[in-house]
């Protein structure tokens, strides 16, 4: 087919190199460069980055409502668009330029987790799966009809970044499938009943609130790690929390109660592999030579 692919974090890269090693790439869009670094360069989105070493045209616009952006997607005469994480909204007239429409890979079982922070907040509530769906796409935010699904469970040992990796794979994989079957795969509505919406992660909600169960509070670290990471203030400087485990313990919130376990509102909390400011992410075993948190020392939350 030929296709144009839109997409901008990692996420996307796997699904555009496994269009690319089977259909033809037209263009591929992605979000303008952004300052990043100490130096504040324009920094290219990975799938830029990625596209063009792959020697395909890539656009980045600011926005797709434009006449003459619309115009000069039209005029690619794609098949179909695929859509990933690209990070704009799409306008009618871009949805209905490709002859077969836009699809869309989203990282949930729609309708549960629409919108922009999925893997996370599925980590978050504790739902046993998740997984990721082929959607027709049209204007409402992540309505569209589903083509395939496919699902994978959730474990304990899964962090934000475990979790996105493996469904960015399954993603990559899916829509290859779609495309092989697109004539045959009829688009399911998606149920009125079940709908919740993934609300982009703040940064104020990463601060560990240790009066909370300890359940929520290890899903909450293992669900924003490493970004924007779930965090809390020590007597040595803030600490940001990359994976724990909920424990046996009692004590007043946010105490420490040995090593690098910490008392909640409800059990404690294992902290597993943490990162100082302006250190590498270690184990606790190893963050803790370097930083003395002795037996009842409180914890900011």
């Amino acid at each position: 087919m030929r296709v144009i692919f839109m997409g901008t974090p990692d996420f996307s890269v796997p699904v555009l190199e496994a269009l690319h090693a089977r259909h033809e790439v037209l263009a591929v869009y992605s979000q303008p460069p952004r300052p990043a670094g100490r130096g504040k360069k324009p920094r290219l989105s990975p799938v830029q980055a990625r596209a063009e070493a792959l020697r395909l045209p890539t656009r980045t616009p600011r926005n797709l409502k434009d006449p003459d952006e619309q115009a000069a997607f039209a005029a690619l005469g794609a098949d179909l668009a695929v859509v990933v994480a690209y990070g704009l909204i799409l306008p009618q007239a871009v949805l209905d330029a490709p002859k077969l429409g836009c699809l869309n890979i989203h990282a949930s079982l729609l309708p549960r987790w629409r919108g922009a922070a999925p893997i996370q907040r599925a980590i978050m509530a504790g739902d046993a799966e998740t997984g990721v769906c082929i959607m027709q796409m049209e204007a409402g935010l992540d309505t569209g009809p589903v083509l395939l699904r496919a699902t994978t469970p959730i474990t304990e040992e899964d962090t934000g970044a475990s979790l996105h990796d493996r469904l960015s794979t399954m993603g990559a994989a899916l829509i290859v499938e779609a495309l092989e079957r697109l004539p045959d795969l009829p688009p399911v509505p998606q149920p009125e009943t079940g709908v919740t919406y993934a609300d982009k992660i703040d940064k104020a909600e990463a601060r560990v609130d240790w009066q909370q169960p300890a359940e929520v509070v290890a899903r909450k670290i293992r669900a924003l790690s490493p970004f924007p990471g779930a965090w809390c203030d020590t007597p040595a400087g803030r600490l940001k929390l990359l994976d724990a485990r909920p424990v046996a313990g009692e004590g007043m919130p946010g105490t420490v109660l040995g090593g690098l376990t910490i008392a909640c509102g409800e059990g404690a909390v294992d902290i597993r592999r943490a990162q100082r400011e302006g250190k590498r992410p270690m184990s606790a075993d190893a963050l803790l030579r370097g930083l003395d948190l002795p037996v009842g020392t409180r914890l900011g939350g």
